[in-house]
C-alpha cells in the first residue's frame, strides 16, 4: 500500500524520500572528505600532512547525526582501499592504511559516530557542537597517534610532536568552522 512519501511492504514502513535524503547526505560526505584531503600541507617534522578532512568528519557526525555519519567515514575508507584516489595527495589503496595516516583514517568512523551522539545528547547548540568537536578529535588523534607509535617504534614524546602537536592549531579552527557551520 502507497500512502503519500510512505510505502507499507508486509508492515515494514519505508520513507523512500527520506532515504534518499539519508543516501544524498552520506554520499555528500565521502565527497567533501574527498575533497579535504587534497587541501593538505605537509610539514617537514611529521610524516602526516595538515588537510581538511577532519572538518568533514567532525561535520558528518554533526550534520548526518551518528549513523550516517560513520557510514560516510565507513564509505569514504572503503572507496580509498578499493581504488579511488580519495585519501591526502590522491592516494588510494589498502596499503595507505598501513602508512603513517592509518590510525588517523582508521578513527574516522569512530571520530563521526562520537561527535553525532554528542550532539545529539547534549542536545545541540553551538556549545554541545564545540564540545562534540573537541571529542571527535580527540579520537582522531588519539587513533593516529597510538598507531603512529607502533608504526615508529619512536618515544611516546617523539611520536606526540609529530602526531599531535602540529594539528592542534589546525583542529581548534576546524572546530570554530564546525560550530558555525552547523548552523546549531
Amino acid at each position: 500500500m502507497i500512502s503519500g512519501r510512505t510505502a507499507v511492504y508486509r508492515g515494514v514502513s519505508t520513507d523512500f524520500a527520506g532515504s534518499l535524503r539519508r543516501v544524498a547526505g552520506i554520499t555528500a560526505f565521502i565527497g567533501f572528505t574527498a575533497v579535504a584531503a587534497q587541501l593538505a600541507v605537509h610539514l617537514p617534522y611529521t610524516p602526516v600532512p595538515v588537510t581538511m578532512q577532519t572538518l568533514f568528519v567532525l561535520l558528518a557526525g554533526i550534520v548526518l547525526g551518528p549513523r550516517d555519519g560513520f557510514y560516510a567515514m565507513i564509505a569514504y575508507i572503503g572507496i580509498g582501499i578499493a581504488g579511488a584516489p580519495v585519501f591526502a595527495g590522491m592516494a588510494f589503496g589498502p596499503a595507505v592504511l598501513f602508512g603513517p595516516t592509518g590510525g588517523y583514517l582508521l578513527a574516522f568512523p569512530a571520530a563521526a559516530l562520537l561527535t553525532g551522539v554528542l550532539v545529539r545528547s547534549l542536545r545541540g547548540g553551538k556549545p554541545a557542537v564545540l564540545i562534540a568537536s573537541l571529542a571527535g578529535s580527540a579520537v582522531i588523534l588519539l587513533g593516529g597517534t597510538s598507531y603512529l607509535w607502533v608504526l615508529s617504534g619512536q618515544s611516546l614524546s617523539g611520536v606526540l610532536a609529530m602526531a599531535v602537536a602540529p594539528f592542534i592549531l589546525a583542529d581548534l579552527v576546524k572546530m570554530a568552522v564546525a560550530v558555525i557551520l552547523s548552523g546549531k
